[in-house]
C-alpha cells in the first residue's frame, strides 16, 4: 500500500481519503487551546528557576514525536457553514495567547534583568532561551491577526510582531508577499536552486524596503505625504520604542543588544518556515502578460494533527494563499492532486533547510515532479529559476524569450542583469515595435527589420558612435575605457536582441558590431593620447599607428572577437611607451566586455613593435602568423601620418616574400 503523499511528498492522485468534515464547536476548538499550556510553565520557570526550567523545554520538544504518534489530521471545516460568529471558541485561544504573551515576556525579562540575583547565570540563560523559543510563536499569532478585518486585531498583531523587532512584516506580508507570491517580484518565494543562506539576507532587506515602499504608495494614492501620521511605520516605531526602552530601563545597553539578537533569532526561524513553504514553486506568465491566479499549487502543504493544534493550522499554507481572508479554523487541506505536500513534518524539514546539499537532494526532485504534474506543457524552467528573474522581475517576458532561444544572451544577462534595462530605452523600443502594429504580418516584418537595419547599419555609423561616446563624462583614459565598455556592452546586447527577434540578419549584426568595435577602440586610444599629451606634452615627431588584424580588419566582428591589433612605432622611446599605454588600456577595455575577448597576459611584447621590426615579428610568430597580415588595416595614427603608409608598404613587402 503506498504511503500518504502528505507524509512522503509527491503529486497526482494517490487514492487519498476525502477529508472528514467537522463543525465549529467547543469540542473541535479545544485542541487549539493546547498552546496556552506553555504560559503557566514559563511563569513557574521564571518564578522558581531550577528544575522548573525543564517543563517548558519538554513542552517544546513534544511536537515532533506527537506528530509522528498522532499522524495526519485530514479534517476540514466547511467555510459555508461556519460564519465568523460560530468561530468564537476557536478565536479565544488566539486572543488569549496575544494578551498573555506581552506580560509573560515582561515578567521573564524582569526576572532576568531586574529581580534580586537569586538565579544563577545558567538559569538566566535558560530562561532567555525559553522566552526566545516561545517568541517564535509571535509570527504564528501575529500573522493570523494581521489578516483579520477588525482594526484592534491587526494592531495587536503588529504589537506582537514588534516584540520580535519585526513589525514591518505586517505590511510586507499582506501587500507584497500575498500579492506577488510565486513570482520573481516576491523575494519570499525562493527559486529552485537558491539555498536558504542565499535567500535569507535578501529577504530581510527586501522585507524592510518593500514595506516602506508599499506604505508610501498607499499614502500617495490618498494624496498624502509619506510622513503622514497614518503611515503604519509611526506605529511600528512606537511599538519598537516601547520594547527597547523597557529593556534598556531594565538592563542597560547590553540588555538591548541581547534583546535585539534574540529577536533576530526569532526572525531567522520564521524565515526558515517561509523559505520552505514556497521553495521552487512558480506561477507562470500567461500569454496576456499577467501572472496566473494564486492557487493551492503554489505553496507546500503539511497536515500533521498535533502541529495543526499547536500552530493554528499554519501548515495548511496552500489554502491560506488561495484565500487569505480565511481564519485558521477554515483552512482546508488540499489533495495531493491540488497542492504539493512536504515530505515530512515542519521539524523534519527545518533540520534539512540549513544544509543546502541535503535540502536540494530532497526537494529538487519534488519540485521537478510538481512541474511535470501541474505544467506538463513547459519543458524549460531556466528563466524562472535564474537569479536574473529576481534581479529584473519586470523584464521576465524578455528573460523567458532569451533563455528559450539565445543561450549566449542568457549567459550575458545572468552576469549583467542591468543589460535588460536597455530594452526599455527609446532607441530600442522605437526600433522593436510591438507585434501587430501593421495588420499584414509580412509588411510588419519588413517594416520592423527595415527600421533596425537602417539604424544599426547606416545611422549608427562609426562617427555617430564616436560622437555619442564623446558625450559621456570621463576623467581620464582608464575611466573612459570603463564607461565606453559599459556603453558598448549595452549596444551589443541590443543588437543581439534584434538578431534574436529577426530584426537584423547575422550579416547586418557583423556590420553593426564592426562599427561599434572601431568606434570603441578609437575613442579609447584618443583618450590615452590626450592623457599622454596632458602629462608629457606633444607627441614625438616620429609617430605610432594601430593596425587592425584578423576579423577586426575584415569587419567580420561577432561578440567575443579577439583584439587583434598590432601597434607599430618609429622606434623612439616616447612612441614605444605610448603604444604600451595603448595596449594596457585596451586590456582593461576588453576585461568584462561582451564585444571583445580578454587580451591574454604577456601580449605587450608581441603586439607592440618598431616599424623596422615587423619582419622579426613575423619570424617569431611563425608561418601561421604571416596570413594575419593579409587582413591588415590601419585604424588610428598619432604623430607623423606617413607612418600608416610606411607600415602598409612594409606589410606588402613581407607578404610578397611569404
Amino acid at each position: 500500500m503506498p504511503q500518504d503523499t502528505a507524509a512522503t511528498g509527491g503529486f497526482g492522485p494517490r487514492n487519498a481519503d476525502t477529508p472528514d468534515l467537522i463543525e465549529p464547536s467547543i469540542r473541535t476548538a479545544l485542541p487549539h487551546y493546547l498552546p496556552l499550556g506553555i504560559f503557566p510553565l514559563i511563569l513557574a520557570a521564571a518564578a522558581y528557576g531550577g528544575w522548573w526550567l525543564l517543563p517548558p523545554f519538554l513542552f517544546f520538544a513534544a511536537a515532533t514525536p506527537l506528530d509522528k504518534a498522532l499522524g495526519l489530521d485530514g479534517r476540514n471545516m466547511d467555510p459555508s457553514k461556519a460564519p465568523a460568529r460560530r468561530l468564537r471558541w476557536h478565536n479565544l485561544p488566539v486572543w488569549a495567547w496575544a494578551f498573555l504573551w506581552p506580560p509573560t515576556l515582561i515578567f521573564g525579562l524582569w526576572r532576568i534583568l531586574v529581580a534580586d540575583p537569586s538565579f544563577a547565570i545558567w538559569e538566566d540563560m535558560l530562561l532567555a532561551i525559553i522566552l526566545t523559543m516561545e517568541a517564535q510563536a509571535v509570527f504564528i499569532i501575529g500573522h493570523e491577526l494581521v489578516h483579520r478585518r477588525t482594526p484592534w486585531e491587526r494592531r495587536m498583531g503588529e504589537f506582537l510582531l514588534s516584540s520580535a523587532s519585526y513589525p514591518q512584516y505586517a505590511t510586507e506580508h499582506v501587500y507584497v508577499h500575498h500579492a506577488e507570491v510565486g513570482t520573481p517580484h516576491d523575494v519570499g518565494s525562493a527559486p529552485k536552486g537558491v539555498s536558504f543562506w542565499q535567500y535569507f539576507p535578501r529577504e530581510i532587506v527586501s522585507n524592510l524596503t518593500n514595506s516602506w515602499e508599499v506604505a508610501g504608495r498607499l499614502l500617495a494614492r490618498r494624496r498624502l505625504p509619506v510622513w503622514h501620521y497614518s503611515n503604519p511605520f509611526w506605529r511600528y516605531g512606537i511599538y519598537i520604542a516601547f520594547w527597547f526602552s523597557l529593556v534598556f530601563w531594565m538592563g542597560g545597553i547590553w540588555a538591548v543588544l541581547v534583546f535585539a539578537a534574540l529577536g533576530f533569532s526569532c526572525v531567522f526561524s520564521m524565515k526558515i518556515s517561509n523559505y520552505m513553504q514556497h521553495y521552487g514553486l512558480r506561477r507562470v506568465r500567461l500569454p496576456n502578460g499577467r501572472w496566473e491566479k494564486v492557487s493551492p499549487r503554489h505553496s507546500w502543504n503539511a497536515d500533521w494533527k498535533f502541529s495543526n493544534w499547536m500552530f493554528f493550522n499554519m501548515q495548511r499554507h496552500a489554502d491560506h494563499h488561495a484565500l487569505a481572508s480565511r481564519q485558521y479554523p477554515l483552512l482546508q487541506i488540499n489533495s495531493p492532486d491540488e497542492s504539493p505536500h512536504l515530505p515530512g513534518t515542519y521539524s523534519d524539514m527545518m533540520n534539512v533547510v540549513l544544509r543546502p546539499k541535503r535540502w536540494f537532494e530532497k526537494m529538487d526532485p519534488l519540485v521537478d515532479q510538481w512541474r511535470k504534474h501541474f505544467y506538463p506543457e513547459i519543458d524549460d524552467w531556466s528563466a524562472y529559476d535564474s537569479p536574473v528573474s529576481a534581479a529584473r522581475p519586470d523584464a521576465l517576458d524578455a528573460i523567458i524569450e532569451i533563455f528559450a532561444s539565445a543561450p549566449r544572451l542568457a549567459s550575458w544577462i545572468e552576469r549583467n542583469p542591468e543589460l535588460l534595462d536597455n530594452l526599455q530605452e527609446q532607441e530600442f523600443t522605437d526600433l522593436d515595435l510591438p507585434k501587430g502594429f501593421i495588420p499584414d504580418p509580412e509588411v510588419e516584418s519588413i517594416a520592423r527589420r527595415g527600421l533596425a537595419r537602417v539604424y544599426w547599419t547606416l545611422e549608427m555609423s562609426v562617427e555617430e558612435m564616436k560622437g555619442q561616446m564623446a558625450e559621456i563624462p570621463a576623467a581620464d583614459a582608464k575611466e573612459t575605457a570603463e564607461v565606453v565598455r559599459n556603453w558598448s556592452n549595452d549596444r551589443v546586447f541590443q543588437v543581439g536582441m534584434h538578431v534574436l527577434r529577426g530584426n537584423l540578419s547575422p550579416a547586418e549584426e557583423r556590420i553593426a558590431l564592426s562599427n561599434l568595435a572601431e568606434a570603441t577602440i578609437v575613442t579609447v586610444l584618443s583618450a590615452v593620447l590626450a592623457d599622454s599629451v596632458d602629462r608629457r606634452g606633444p607627441v614625438s615627431e616620429g609617430g605610432a599607428a594601430a593596425i587592425l588584424l584578423g576579423d577586426l580588419a575584415s569587419r567580420e566582428v561577432q561578440p567575443g572577437v579577439a583584439v587583434d591589433i598590432l601597434f607599430v612605432h618609429d622606434g623612439a622611446g616616447d612612441d614605444q611607451r605610448l603604444c604600451a599605454l595603448f595596449l594596457d588600456t585596451l586590456t582593461g577595455l576588453a576585461r568584462n566586455s561582451l564585444l571583445f575577448s580578454p587580451i591574454p597576459p604577456g601580449s605587450d611584447t608581441s603586439l607592440v613593435r618598431p616599424l623596422g621590426g615587423l619582419a622579426e615579428y613575423c619570424r617569431k610568430v611563425g608561418a601561421g602568423g604571416v596570413p594575419d597580415l593579409t587582413r591588415a588595416r590601419c585604424l588610428f595614427v598619432t604623430g607623423d601620418s606617413r607612418i600608416a603608409s610606411r607600415a602598409a608598404a612594409e606589410i606588402d613587402t613581407l607578404l610578397k616574400r611569404a
